[in-house]
C-alpha cells in the first residue's frame, strides 16, 4: 500500500509511506468526521434547502449552527447524532451559488450550493377603489410577523403535506404583480390561490398547532379572517380571506380537519382561499411539500 487516506473535519489527506508507524493516531479523528448533505441536489429560487448533519460521536450536547451569509438557521435533531436544518429560497434573491457553512463538533463543513433561476409569472390585478385602498393595521402586521418568525423546536407534521382546497388553482407561487397598473416592488405571491366557491372547506395540510386566528373585526383589513398553523421547527401555514374559522388558537389539528371555509374577506378581488407556507420566516413554494417528505 502507497499511502492511507485520512478523514477529517470533513477532509481528505494523504500520507504516503506512514501507514506502519501511525496507524492508530491517525484513526481517531475519523470517528469524529462531520458529514453534511443538501437536498435537492439540483435546487431553484423558491425550494426549501434541507441540510442534513451526521456527527459520528459527538463530544457536546448543542446541536450544529448552519449559517448561510450572515443568517444562522436552526438545526433539529431527527435522529440520534442526526440533525437537520431548513434553508429558504425566494424569488427576490438571485441564482447562484450558496456557501453553507456547518459548524458542529468543533468542526466546520463549507459547502457550496448552486441555486438556478426560475422564470416567474406577471400577472396584472386591478383591485376594485374600496379594495385598493386598504391598508393593514399595526395589529395585523405585528401578529402575522409574530407567527411567521416561529421556531417551535417540536416537529408536529408527518409525511407530504395535503391539498387544503378542491378548487382549481388560480394563482401559482411567486408571480410578480402590477396592481392597478403600478408594479408591486419586492413583491411576490407568497402562496397558492384555490378558486373554491365560497363556503367550500379548507383543511390542514398538516398536523399543527393553531397559533394565529384573526378576523377582519380584530383588525385584519388585509389578510382578512385568517388562521395560522405552526407545523413546528420553523415551518408555518397560513390560510386567509376565510369565510368562517372553525379553530382556535391552541388548537392541535391533524391532517385533513376542516379548520374553514372560502371567503372573500380582507384584500380579495372574489372568493378564494390564499395557502402560504413560511419556512424559517420566509415563504417558499408549498407545491415540493405536497409531492415529497420533508424530514
Amino acid at each position: 500500500m502507497s499511502g492511507l487516506k485520512i478523514k477529517l473535519s470533513g477532509k481528505i489527506a494523504v500520507v504516503a509511506g506512514m501507514v506502519a508507524t501511525l496507524p492508530v493516531i491517525l484513526a481517531i479523528p475519523a470517528a469524529f468526521a462531520l458529514q453534511v448533505k443538501v437536498n435537492p441536489s439540483r435546487p431553484k429560487l423558491g425550494d426549501t434547502l434541507s441540510v442534513f448533519i451526521n456527527l459520528d460521536n459527538p463530544k457536546t450536547d448543542s446541536n450544529p449552527k448552519v449559517t448561510v451569509g450572515n443568517k444562522t438557521y436552526p438545526a433539529f435533531e431527527i435522529a440520534p447524532n442526526q440533525y437537520r436544518a431548513f434553508i429558504p429560497t425566494t424569488p427576490l434573491e438571485k441564482p447562484g451559488t450558496r456557501t453553507i457553512q456547518v459548524t458542529g463538533d468543533g468542526q466546520v463543513r463549507n459547502l457550496a450550493v448552486w441555486v438556478r433561476d426560475r422564470n416567474f409569472p406577471v400577472q396584472r390585478i386591478t383591485l376594485p377603489p374600496k379594495a385598493a385602498g386598504v391598508k393593514a393595521t399595526e395589529y395585523e402586521l405585528k401578529r402575522v410577523a409574530e407567527f411567521k418568525a416561529l421556531q417551535t423546536p417540536k416537529k408536529y407534521w408527518q409525511g407530504i403535506f395535503l391539498r387544503p382546497n378542491a378548487g382549481r388553482i388560480t394563482t401559482v407561487y411567486g408571480v410578480r404583480r402590477y396592481y392597478n397598473g403600478k408594479f408591486a416592488k419586492d413583491y411576490y405571491h407568497r402562496g397558492i390561490d384555490y378558486a373554491g366557491p365560497q363556503g367550500s372547506p379548507v383543511v390542514a395540510p398538516a398536523a399543527g398547532r393553531v397559533a394565529l386566528v384573526g378576523k377582519v373585526s380584530q383588525g385584519f383589513r388585509v389578510h382578512g379572517n385568517v388562521v395560522g398553523i405552526d407545523h413546528g421547527q420553523g415551518v408555518t401555514s397560513i390560510f386567509m380571506h376565510l369565510s368562517r374559522i372553525d379553530v382556535k388558537e391552541g388548537d392541535i389539528v391533524r391532517p385533513g380537519q376542516v379548520i374553514g371555509a372560502v371567503g372573500s374577506t380582507g384584500a380579495s378581488t372574489g372568493p378564494h382561499l390564499h395557502w402560504g407556507l413560511y419556512v424559517n420566516g420566509q415563504s417558499v413554494d408549498p407545491v415540493p411539500w405536497r409531492y415529497q417528505e420533508y424530514k
